[in-house]
């Protein structure tokens, strides 16, 4: 066999390469590297062919040979030094996003470097849904053997074991760290580099001294807390949604700053494990961008389990005095003390974009500093791609793994794919649960629709009034022309669940006479959705079971 460096004018993108990588290697040519950003391939040809087979192979896939050089055992060696580093993706994070991206890239057949400065595995393996979703089932069964809907049952709690319980949730993430992402670096020849990178230029970084170079790079390096500007708040030993979770002992009192989905689940976990939980909130309604009836039941079940709320309340300072942290806030023009063993401030992520040095790479970011991508994952800088928490999008494991894939086809497969984020299921876990799916009536009427609703409580709902548990409610918007389903938003037990069959409906264009004419299993949660399709135009206390 022989090497040789052939320089190509023409090529534009990884789909060029791919091209190139085909025409040659029907000519038997073996081990070949294409490089569009360099304009040349570097292959190995069997003794009998020779190099003008390249020239016209190339040729006939319209691209234009250059130059071909012969490369010597000297010229070898120097070349493999000089390109031991390079990638045909190089992936800074670890995540879902990261390892999404990394497998797809490998099936094209692409080298993959993976660079993690801290723990493998990302947010949600390590610090977010898995151990919240853990404790937060520990809670709930916590709570239900206090209170019980049922009479006759004689159920009781005593005091929380919370350092087994995290000790538990660490060992069940320590397994899933390594059986969904550890184990599968070596499974798929992922090469892992320690360390913090850095960007040198737009086809280098820099981790640990060492100069990496990659054909294409995806930044997967997601979010942390967001910390709000509360005068005081620096000097108090506050907690996060992270550090919480390390907690060993249920505090007396725990004060939450902030009411979006994560306040309001480890909220409601601290309060289902013994803690006495206040929320806190600048804004005049709970969970604003939702509509007014799911927003209205999620407020109600939360007061009425015992959950203080603290709504319009402006911020003047924070200060710890000994072990107790003390915020002071107006409400209605009156002055008050929230005083409490333990403080979480839960008030939004921010990208983890401040070491990566992206002015080096040319690379555009927000006023959050988020990196800002277009409808290909793609940076303004062609080279460089982004997906995850890190560009401040819906800030979802399944949304990070999707946009990860998307730039293993546009990167590395050169499919020019789109994303497509029109439909995204979310839900919030705390009891009952928030799960919603499309446009909000308000969304749907300022997009132009003209709009029609239904609500359907929950206590009509069999499902519900079985469980004893009947505050919540089921929400579909749909066009009013066409009465096709626009949104779809639940306020119950199992939401989440339920949330799936909705999403379906939204993504495919189903109508709401479609939901009415499916057959729903009666005693599910997911009844209420056929129901709540119903409700456009019938009474349905007035049914008998499961008539329509």
């Amino acid at each position: 066999m022989k090497k040789y460096c052939v320089k190509i004018n023409g090529m534009i993108c990884t789909g060029c390469e791919q091209h190139i990588d085909v025409a040659l290697t029907n000519i038997g040519a073996k081990n070949i590297e294409t490089s569009f950003q360099r304009g040349e391939s570097v292959l190995e040809l069997p003794d009998d062919v020779n190099a003008e087979n390249v020239r016209q192979a190339i040729k006939q896939a319209n691209y234009q040979p250059e130059e071909i050089e012969k490369i010597s055992l000297q010229d070898l060696k120097k070349f493999e030094l000089d390109n031991k580093d390079y990638y045909d993706l190089l992936i800074i994070g670890s995540g879902g996003a990261a390892f999404s991206a990394a497998i797809k890239s490998i099936g094209y057949g692409a080298k993959v470097g993976m660079i993690e400065r801290e723990i493998v595995g990302g947010t949600c393996v390590n610090i977010g849904c898995i151990p919240s979703k853990t404790l937060l089932r520990a809670g709930e069964i916590n709570h239900l053997a206090k209170t019980n809907q049922f009479t006759g049952l004689q159920t009781s709690n005593g005091e929380v074991d919370l350092a087994s319980l995290v000790n538990q949730k660490d060992e069940l993430v320590s397994e899933l760290r390594n059986q969904k992402y550890i184990d599968l670096i070596d499974e798929y020849g992922i090469d892992l580099i320690e360390g913090e990178a850095r960007f040198v230029d737009e086809n280098t970084v820099g981790v640990n001294g060492e100069k990496l170079s990659a054909k294409r790079f995806l930044i997967a390096t997601g979010a942390s807390p967001s910390i709000p500007k509360i005068s005081g708040l620096e000097k108090v030993d506050y907690l996060t949604s992270t550090t919480l979770l390390e907690l060993k002992k249920v505090p007396k009192r725990l004060t939450v700053i902030g009411t979006g989905y994560i306040g309001l689940e480890l909220g409601q976990l601290f309060h289902n494990l013994g803690s006495e939980v206040t929320l806190i909130q600048r804004s005049d309604r709970l969970l604003k961008e939702y509509d007014s009836e799911i927003s209205e039941s999620v407020e109600s079940t939360i007061i009425q389990k015992g959950i203080n709320l603290i709504k319009e309340a402006t911020y003047e300072r924070v200060e710890q005095v000994g072990e107790a942290k003390k915020v002071y806030i107006t409400v209605d023009g009156k002055k008050k003390v929230v005083e409490s063993e333990h403080l979480l401030v839960a008030t939004g992520r921010k990208p983890n974009t401040d070491s990566l040095n992206l002015s080096a790479a040319g690379v555009e970011v927000g006023k959050r500093n988020e990196v800002l991508i277009n409808e290909y994952a793609s940076t303004n800088n062609g080279k460089i791609y982004a997906a995850g928490d890190v560009t401040l999008g819906p800030q979802f494991v399944y949304v990070a793994a999707y946009e990860g894939g998307i730039v293993a086809d546009n990167a590395i497969g050169g499919l020019n794919k789109k994303l497509n984020l029109s439909v995204i299921p979310a839900v919030t876990f705390i009891n009952p649960s928030i799960a919603t799916v499309g446009l909000t009536e308000e969304q749907a009427n300022e997009k132009g629709y003209e709009v029609k609703t239904s609500v359907l409580s929950l206590d009509a709902v069999p499902r519900a009034l079985v469980n004893h548990e009947t505050i919540g409610a089921f929400k579909i918007v749909a066009d009013a022309k066409t009465l096709k389903v626009l949104g779809v938003h639940i306020v119950s037990e199992n939401a989440g669940d339920v949330i799936y069959t909705a999403s379906l409906v939204v993504k495919h264009g189903l109508t709401v006479d479609d939901l009415k004419d499916s057959l729903a299993p009666y005693l599910t949660m997911a009844e209420g959705l056929r129901l709540a399709a119903l409700t456009f135009d019938k009474d349905v206390s007035k049914l008998s079971c499961c008539a329509g």
